[in-house]
């Protein structure tokens, strides 16, 4: 049923004419009059009987009214509850993040949203690659994502790009590595040591490729770590040396590491917010994406 015609039925059982039924709702006579018709042929049953030189409503007619009165209702609570959406960050954000981003952003995440009453993320660690990302955007509002910051961007006309931080990558060494006392340290210096890289594909090795490509000094890479954590206990026991993320690395005292940038190069990954097109306007999700970005500034003060 048409509920524009239901609001003309509405109308004229609460005005008592068409005429008055046609003032209320800035509209003709001959307007409302073609709307009843129409709705009555669209139930298939009289609504209108003539009366005088008016009409009134029939039996079903104002059977129908009273139905429409609780569908009109129930559509304007709907719409209502959908104006606070509109205009408040109110609702279920779905979030995958990549491991060392939920390491770095998610404890602070988590409790800027809880300042915001009505607002909910749901969030889910994934192991992603660059090219796997669009394919996420299909299940999440919103996927935090990495790249190295030589790689292409992610690009398509239904994607929406928001950058959050570009994280230098630091060689993390055990306290004890020869070089560990210089400030920043030459990749040529570290030719023969062995590396502990992350899986084909993932930014860190491409970036630890991209070195190769530029330097001319390929990596030993003894073994493939992705989850950073396992890395820095490997590079703290002396079993090789890593490509690390600044900000992630725990280079606390009592550690057992230290992180040093590569002198003279350029070492990044980007890190940023990749959903559909449209998704910002969401009060919900701008919302999040703007605590990410808050976080992202105290974590980098």
């Amino acid at each position: 049923m048409d509920l524009g015609r239901l609001r003309m039925l509405r109308e004229f059982a609460d005005r008592g004419s068409v005429t008055a039924a046609a003032r209320a709702l800035h509209c003709s006579p001959s307007a409302v009059s073609q709307q009843l018709r129409g709705l009555q042929s669209e139930v298939g049953v009289a609504l209108t009987e003539p009366a005088g030189r008016g009409l009134r409503l029939t039996d079903a007619g104002r059977a129908l009214v009273a139905r429409a009165d609780e569908v009109l209702a129930a559509l304007d609570r709907a719409e209502s509850e959908l104006d606070t959406y509109r205009s408040a960050p109110r609702g279920r954000v779905r979030i995958a993040i990549f491991q060392s981003a939920g390491l770095m952003l998610l404890p602070g995440l988590l409790g800027r949203v809880a300042a915001h009453e009505g607002l909910e993320v749901d969030v889910r660690d994934v192991d992603m690659t660059p090219p796997e990302v669009p394919g996420l955007v299909a299940d999440y509002d919103i996927v935090v994502a990495h790249r190295d910051e030589h790689a292409p961007e992610f690009r398509s006309e239904r994607l929406e790009v928001v950058p959050l931080l570009r994280e230098p990558l630091d060689v993390a060494l055990p306290t004890g590595h020869h070089l560990a006392r210089r400030r920043r340290v030459d990749l040529a210096d570290l030719a023969d040591e062995r590396w502990i890289s992350v899986d084909h594909g993932f930014p860190v090795d491409d970036v630890l490729r991209s070195l190769t490509v530029r330097t001319g000094v390929r990596p030993q890479i003894v073994q493939r770590i992705n989850d950073f954590r396992i890395t820095e206990r490997l590079v703290a026991a002396g079993h090789g040396i890593a490509l690390m993320p600044r900000y992630t690395m725990d280079t606390r005292r009592g550690s057992g590491l230290v992180g040093r940038p590569l002198a003279g190069i350029r070492a990044a990954r980007l890190v940023e917010v990749v959903c559909r097109v449209g998704a910002p306007a969401r009060p919900a999700v701008a919302t999040v994406i703007g605590e990410l970005r808050a976080e992202v500034a105290v974590l980098t003060a």
